[in-house]
């Protein structure tokens, strides 16, 4: 599975990109929020991907935050619901709008999405619902890697709501790995 790409830039044309990693072209597609933030041509570049495998085609989907990732992903589990939707919704929404969107269970807000009618955007509400975790809910806090990003849905799955989980998450070093980070962090819950 290919997890991230790091490579140079090498085209942009929405919603596809080519990353050259040493070599090798990757065509990359990707929300309208990851490109309006990727850098100039030729620029360094590093992705966080999704590989997807179908019978017709092997297909590329990339993104600039773990969470929009992780969006992604729970999207593309609900039935109906496809890798060019989940795009769609990730064009039309930051990851933090759709969570806060579906904390707040707002169908409004996922309507303003073109290809998003009102009984779409009630059944993703109800199929999102606890499944994704606003980035900000605490002022200023932002999952910057994948090990945090690790680090707190394995804290989240264990029951600890995401106020807990990101309280816990701040005070670790950033540096330590995932399996530490889970030790430390349950020590700290415990407490």
């Amino acid at each position: 599975m290919i997890s991230r790409l790091t490579g140079l830039l090498a085209e942009k044309a929405p919603p596809h990109v080519l990353v050259d990693v040493n070599g090798v072209g990757y065509e990359v597609s990707v929300p309208m929020s990851t490109f309006y933030n990727l850098p100039e041509l030729g620029a360094r570049v590093t992705l966080l991907t999704q590989f997807i495998v179908r019978e017709d085609a092997q297909l590329l989907y990339g993104f600039l935050t773990a969470a929009e990732r992780e969006s992604f992903r729970e999207l593309i589990k609900i039935s109906g619901v496809g890798p060019r939707i989940a795009l769609a919704l990730l064009s039309g929404l930051a990851a933090d709008e759709l969570a806060q969107a579906v904390a707040a269970q707002d169908a409004s807000r996922l309507v303003k999405v073109p290809g998003i009618g009102k009984k779409t955007a009630e059944r993703l509400l109800l199929e999102l619902k606890g499944k994704l975790a606003p980035a900000l809910a605490i002022p200023g806090f932002a999952v910057v890697s994948d090990k945090q990003s690790d680090i707190l849905q394995a804290l989240i799955a264990l029951g600890y709501s995401d106020k807990e989980a990101q309280l816990a998450l701040k005070a670790l070093p950033a540096d330590v790995s995932v399996s530490e980070g889970i030790k430390q962090a349950l020590k700290a819950l415990a407490r």
